[in-house]
């Protein structure tokens, strides 16, 4: 049994946390393996079903900003376990609806309670461990909550295997459960006295106007890009994003300020991050469609072979700080969007046909190659961002990582709708190859335009570096 002085040690802080961020990781990819599953079981293509991908992420996108103010000010633990209980609670949901529309609102309401675990949960760990304890905690947690997003296909596919997609959902409940159950009783309650003033106005623009936007993306193709309901959609969604800008460059203290996009590395190697992200979401989106679909093989035969691409990105996680030391982060951004890039285009003309081993090979460099840009850019991205605006920047970079994500998962998915139109079968490799194909475009604008930076690239890491050396010597 479990001793109360474990309980109420500080590892049940950290115990909860990975439970829960473990959890909300796997939801995020947990669902590409069963697209073709749940297409034929609602009736539906599984490009239609993009938006069971895209609603989570627009959820934790427009929870995101607030996430932080609201735990400082109704309380760490409170909103931590209402995170846990909303995103159990609509867990339940998601498996029990038996349409597209109420599947996207009850994944919409996931990401809302997923996006909230991370900034919160972050917060608990941080005023529960000190300064000096917080490094290591955080290598601790890495590992658990990093293999998570990985695990997902292959679970997805196991779980195919044995019972019903129902349960790639239900699957969250016990966990969450036990996480809300242990939380009650042992986690304290963190609140901060004075937090400023909320910016209910952003937030009503953006957590409006951003679902509006990705319903007229993601339902055009199926509904019609000329029908009253997505042009309107479409209309008012830009209009209040547009508003959204205008009114957070004006505000003193926004939701989100975008004004730090004023920084040129900032806002140029966020850029960079937008393309790839949204690249590589799309490939993960598409290739297990195709795969199941064009070649025949099973979810779980889907969900290992897109678990190697995830090997490849752990492993360059280990080997950066070597790529970094020998080529520079420059080259190393570079280099990584070539080779993906180049991956990409081959597995667009090669990949319904080929041997298994191949696409796997495919996938393993494209971790590997992407994987080193995506790091590398991350030495980059904050090089000049002052350390009272850090958490606002990380804040704003997270936001459009997943908007990136979002918006390429629904080009990609539209273009398949039209693209398989005209085809005669879902077994046409074609309209696949070419959905591939464009996911490189995303690359290769990201290697363009890595190429055409290459002085700020270049003359951040410089900086860097000596900021680097400068606290070296003053430890």
């Amino acid at each position: 049994m479990i001793s109360s002085q474990f309980l109420h040690s500080r590892k049940v802080v950290c115990f909860i946390y990975i439970l829960a961020m473990f959890m909300a990781s796997l939801d995020g990819t947990i669902v590409y393996v069963a697209l073709p599953t749940i297409g034929e079981d609602l009736g539906v293509s599984s490009a239609d079903l993009s938006g069971v991908t895209v609603w989570y992420l627009v959820g934790v996108a427009a929870i995101l900003p607030i996430a932080g103010w609201l735990g400082d000010r109704f309380g760490s633990k409170k909103i931590f376990l209402s995170a846990l209980s909303l995103f159990t609670i609509a867990s339940i949901i998601c498996g029990l609806v038996q349409t597209v529309g109420l599947l996207n609102i009850a994944r919409f309401i996931q990401g809302l309670g997923g996006g909230m675990l991370a900034p919160i949960g972050m917060a608990m760990i941080f005023r529960t461990f000190s300064v000096e304890e917080r490094p290591k905690v955080s290598r601790s947690l890495v590992l658990p909550i990093a293999i998570a997003p990985a695990l997902g296909p292959v679970v997805g596919g196991l779980i195919l295997e044995i019972l019903s997609w129902q349960w790639i959902f239900f699957i969250n409940v016990p966990i969450g459960v036990i996480a809300i159950v242990i939380g009650m009783f042992y986690l304290t309650e963190q609140q901060v006295e004075s937090v400023g003033k909320m910016d209910w106005k952003g937030f009503v623009l953006i957590v409006i106007g951003y679902p509006l936007l990705m319903f007229s993306l993601t339902q055009g193709s199926s509904r019609g890009w000329t029908s009253i309901e997505i042009l309107s959609s479409a209309i008012c969604g830009l209009l209040l994003v547009s508003a959204f800008i205008l009114h957070a460059i004006n505000k003193e203290k926004p939701i989100m300020d975008v004004k730090l996009l004023s920084e040129s590395t900032f806002r140029k190697v966020s850029i960079l991050s937008f393309f790839a992200v949204g690249g590589l979401q799309s490939l993960l989106f598409i290739f297990p469609i195709m795969y199941q679909q064009a070649v025949g093989a099973t979810a779980l035969e889907s969900g290992i072979v897109v678990f190697i691409e995830a090997i490849g990105l752990m492993l360059a996680s280990r080997i950066i700080p070597i790529s970094l030391k020998k080529l520079g982060v420059y080259r190393v951004i570079l280099f990584g969007f070539l080779g993906a890039c180049i991956c990409f285009i081959i597995m667009s003309i090669v990949g319904p046909f080929a041997n298994p081993w191949v696409l796997r090979i495919l996938l393993f460099t494209i971790g590997l190659t992407l994987g080193h840009s995506v790091i590398a850019m991350q030495y980059t991205t904050f090089t000049n961002i002052t350390s009272e605006n850090m958490s606002k920047a990380t804040t704003l970079f997270n936001v459009q990582n997943r908007l990136g994500a979002a918006i390429g998962i629904s080009m990609i998915a539209s273009l398949l709708i039209v693209l398989q139109d005209g085809a005669e079968s879902i077994m046409n490799p074609i309209p696949y190859q070419i959905s591939i194909f464009v996911a490189a475009l995303f690359l290769a604008i990201s290697f363009i335009l890595t190429f055409k930076n290459r002085h700020i690239i270049k003359r951040s890491d410089k900086q860097s570096n000596r900021d680097t050396i400068k606290g070296e010597k003053a430890g």
